[in-house]
C-alpha cells in the first residue's frame, strides 16, 4: 500500500510524463489546429487500458476517464516497438469521429505489458465529401470519410507503408495527417521512456500497486464530492437549435439521481437517432467519457485538487438507451458529435446547478465554432486547407465574478491562433476579431462576452466549413435572476446590399472579396442585474463590453457622459420587477416550449422510443410537420394519429393499436 505522501509524489510523475508527451506532441506537429489551436490529447494508462495521468496545461479537457480497453483488444500479438489505431467510431469506441485518429503503444517491462501510452490528434481532413470531413448534413458515416479499424501502424518501430499509402490516396492534404500522426508516435515514445523511469523509481510492483492506488484516489474524491451533494432527482433539459440541416430543434434530456455516493445520469427522454452527423457514438458504455465531460468539469470546479483518472467514473453511471441521439447505431453519421457534445454539457451543468446553486455558474456559450478554409493560394498556386480559428463563446457568470470573456468554461482548452500566423499560412485577410459587446446575459455577475471574427477571401470558390454552428436561436440560460445571453450569427458581406445570414448553416462556398462574419453565443448571466454595482456596469460601458443602452434596460443604470446618476440609477431600478424562477431561458425557448411542453416532449419521445429505430426521426419530422395549430401532449397524439393515417406501414405502439381497434 502507499502512503499518501509516496502516492502524491507517484502522480507528480505520472502527470509530468503526460506533460512531456503534449509538448512533444505539440512542439511537432504539423497543422495549425494540432500546434496552434491544440486539439490532441495524451494519456497514460494502466495494463487494462484505463487512463491514470493526463497533461494539464496542453490540449484537450474531455477525456480524462477513457479507456482504450476495448479498443486494444481487438489487436493481437503486441511486441516492443508496435503502435496500433484507430479513427473508427464504431470500432471499439475510442474514436468519436473520423478526424480524432487515436494511437496506442504497449509499454513492455521483460515480457509483461505494464502499461499504455496514447492519444489522439484532430487531423485537418480525413476525406470524405466535404473538405476537413465534418458539417450537419452528412447523413451516414460513409460519408464522413475513410476509417480504419484498430490495426497496428507501426511493427516493432516501422510504419505500415500500406496504411500510410491509402491514407495519402483518400485525405485532401496528407503531408498534414502523416506529420501530425509521426509527431503523436514521437510523444508516445516519450511516453514510455516516462513510465520506465517510474518504473525504476518505483519497482515493477510498486509501479503497478501505485497505478491502481490512483484510480482509488481519485474515485475516493469523486465519492465525496457527491456525499456532500443533497440526494434527490434532478431534471434538466436544453436544445440544439436543429436536427438537421434547417430542421427542428433537437431535445436532450437528463434526470440526475444523486443517492450517497453514487450517481445516475438517465438520458431517457432525449431526441431519437437523427439523420444527420449530430449523434454521440457512445456505443451504449455506462461510463464512456464523452458523455461525462460535464461530470468531469463539475467535479474539477468542486475540487481543483482531484486526480483526473479513470477513478473518477467509477460512482457515475449512465444510461443512454441504443437508437438515441446519445447511441445511435451504425452507420448513423457521427461527425459533428462535439455541437451535441456541447449541449450535452449544457444539461449536465442544468441538473446540478439545481442540486448545488450556490455552488454552479450560468450556461456557458455552448458553441465552439470552428472554421475551415478550403482556397487556392495564389501566392504558391497550392490549395491550402486549415483551420482559421476556434470561434469559442463566453463562459457563464459564476458565483464570485464574471463569466471569462471569448474563452467558455467548458471549450477554454482550444487555443486561439495568432491572426498574423493564420494569415501567414492562409490566403485570408482579417477584418475583424474580438469580443461582442452586449452578448454575455446580464446578472449580479455578467455572462462572459461572445467572440466575433470577419475574414475576406480572395480566390474563386473558396469553400468554408464552420462546424458546431448552433445557439442561433436557443441561448445560453442565464439562474438565479441573471438573464439568457446574446445569440451566435454567421452572415456574408456583412453590412453590404449582398449581406446573406446564414443561422446554423456550416458549409458555405465564397467569391473572391468576400467576407464572411462569424459571431458566437455568450454567457449566461448569474444574479439578479439590479445587483450589480453601478461602478461595475459604467466600467463594462468604458470597456466596450456594455452599451449604454443596455446599461439602461438591462441593469437599470443610467449613466451621463459616463458618470453614474445615482439618483436616476436608484429610481429606475425600484421600477424594475426581478426574474422569477432558477433558470431565464429567453423569449425564444419560452414561445417553443408554450407549445412544445415538457410533456409534449415526454409523449413524442415516448412515441418514438417504442419504433424500430429506422422510424424513429422519420416519425419526429412528420409529427413536427403536423403540430401546426397544436400544442401539449394531446396536440402529438393528434399528430401521430395524423402520421400513422398517412403512413399506414408505421408501426404503431401497442396503446394507439389498441385504441384504433
Amino acid at each position: 500500500m502507499f502512503d499518501p505522501m509516496t502516492l502524491q509524489v507517484l502522480a507528480n510523475h505520472a502527470r509530468a510524463a503526460a506533460e512531456n508527451m503534449a509538448h512533444t506532441l505539440h512542439r511537432t506537429a504539423h497543422s495549425a489546429f494540432v500546434k496552434e489551436t491544440q486539439d490532441f490529447t495524451v494519456m497514460l494508462m494502466d495494463r487494462g487500458g484505463d487512463t491514470f495521468a493526463v497533461p494539464m496545461d496542453l490540449g484537450a479537457t474531455w477525456y480524462p476517464g477513457l479507456t482504450y480497453g476495448r479498443a486494444i483488444d481487438m489487436v493481437s500479438d503486441y511486441k516492443p516497438g508496435d503502435v496500433a489505431f484507430t479513427n473508427d467510431p464504431y470500432s471499439g469506441h475510442v474514436a468519436t469521429h473520423a478526424p480524432d485518429t487515436h494511437l496506442w503503444k504497449p509499454v513492455f517491462s521483460g515480457d509483461d505489458i505494464v502499461a499504455w501510452t496514447g492519444g489522439h490528434i484532430h487531423n485537418t481532413d480525413m476525406g470524405g465529401a466535404v473538405p476537413a470531413s465534418l458539417s450537419r448534413s452528412l447523413t451516414e458515416i460513409h460519408q464522413e470519410g475513410i476509417r480504419f479499424p484498430p490495426m497496428k501502424l507501426v511493427n516493432e518501430g516501422s510504419f505500415d507503408q500500406q496504411i500510410l499509402r491509402i491514407m495519402q490516396t483518400n485525405v485532401r492534404k496528407p503531408a498534414l495527417n502523416i506529420g501530425d500522426i509521426k509527431a503523436l508516435v514521437g510523444a508516445l515514445g516519450t511516453g514510455e521512456r516516462k513510465v520506465h523511469a517510474m518504473i525504476e523509481r518505483f519497482g515493477k510492483a510498486g509501479f503497478l500497486d501505485g497505478v491502481a492506488a490512483l484510480k482509488r484516489q481519485a474515485e475516493a474524491q469523486a465519492r465525496d464530492i457527491l456525499r456532500a451533494i443533497p440526494d434527490g432527482d434532478y431534471v434538466f433539459a436544453d436544445y440544439a437549435d436543429e436536427d438537421s440541416d434547417h430542421a427542428n430543434p433537437c431535445r436532450l434530456k437528463l434526470t440526475l439521481r444523486i443517492r450517497g455516493d453514487e450517481a445516475v445520469l438517465d438520458f431517457t427522454g432525449s431526441d431519437p437517432q437523427l439523420a444527420s452527423s449530430l449523434n454521440v457514438p457512445s456505443g451504449g458504455d455506462p461510463r464512456h467519457t464523452i458523455l461525462l465531460v460535464g461530470v468531469y468539469y463539475v467535479l474539477y470546479t468542486l475540487n481543483p485538487r482531484i486526480l483526473l483518472n479513470t477513478g473518477l467514473t467509477a460512482p457515475f453511471t449512465c444510461i443512454a438507451p441504443e437508437g438515441t441521439v446519445l447511441n445511435p447505431v451504425a452507420p448513423a453519421a457521427v461527425g459533428m458529435r462535439s455541437l451535441t457534445c456541447a449541449r450535452l454539457r449544457s444539461v449536465i451543468f442544468g441538473a446540478f446547478s439545481q442540486a448545488i446553486p450556490d455552488r454552479m455558474p450560468a450556461a456557458p456559450a455552448g458553441n465552439n465554432c470552428i472554421v475551415n478554409v478550403m482556397t487556392r493560394d495564389e501566392r504558391t498556386r497550392k490549395v491550402v486547407i486549415a483551420a482559421v480559428n476556434p470561434v469559442v463563446g463566453g463562459g457563464g457568470g459564476m458565483p464570485h465574478r464574471d463569466g471569462t470573456n471569448g474563452s467558455g468554461a467548458d471549450a477554454a482548452y482550444l487555443k486561439n491562433t495568432p491572426i498574423e500566423i493564420t494569415e501567414t499560412e492562409v490566403p485570408v485577410e482579417f477584418v475583424k476579431y474580438g469580443l461582442a459587446r452586449d452578448s454575455g446575459g446580464a446578472g449580479r455577475w455578467r455572462g462572459g462576452l461572445a467572440t466575433e471574427m470577419a475574414f475576406r477571401v480572395f480566390a474563386p470558390d473558396t469553400r468554408i466549413t464552420a462546424r458546431n454552428r448552433d445557439r442561433s436561436f436557443f441561448r445560453p440560460w442565464g439562474v438565479l435572476g441573471g438573464r439568457a445571453a446574446g445569440l451566435s450569427d454567421m452572415v456574408v458581406n456583412p453590412g453590404t446590399p449582398e449581406e446573406r445570414r446564414l443561422g446554423n448553416t456550416d458549409t458555405a462556398v465564397l467569391q473572391p472579396g468576400d467576407v464572411l462574419e462569424v459571431r458566437s453565443a455568450g454567457g449566461g448571466g448569474r444574479g439578479d442585474p439590479r445587483l450589480r454595482e453601478p461602478w461595475r456596469v459604467a466600467r463594462d460601458v468604458a470597456r466596450g463590453h456594455v452599451s449604454v443602452a443596455a446599461a439602461r434596460a438591462e441593469y437599470g443604470v443610467v449613466l451621463t457622459g459616463g458618470t453614474v446618476d445615482e439618483a436616476a440609477t436608484e429610481a429606475l431600478r425600484a421600477t424594475r420587477q426581478p426574474h422569477a424562477g432558477h433558470f431565464h431561458f429567453g423569449p425564444e425557448r419560452d414561445g417553443y416550449e408554450a407549445q412544445w411542453t415538457p410533456a409534449a416532449y415526454d409523449r413524442l419521445t415516448g412515441i418514438l422510443s417504442a419504433l424500430p429505430i429506422h422510424w424513429r426521426f422519420f416519425t419526429k419530422t412528420e409529427i413536427f410537420r403536423r403540430m401546426e395549430g397544436r400544442a401539449g401532449a394531446d396536440g402529438v397524439e393528434a399528430a401521430f394519429a395524423e402520421t400513422c393515417a398517412r403512413f399506414p406501414d408505421l408501426p404503431r405502439p401497442a396503446p394507439l393499436a389498441e385504441a384504433a381497434e
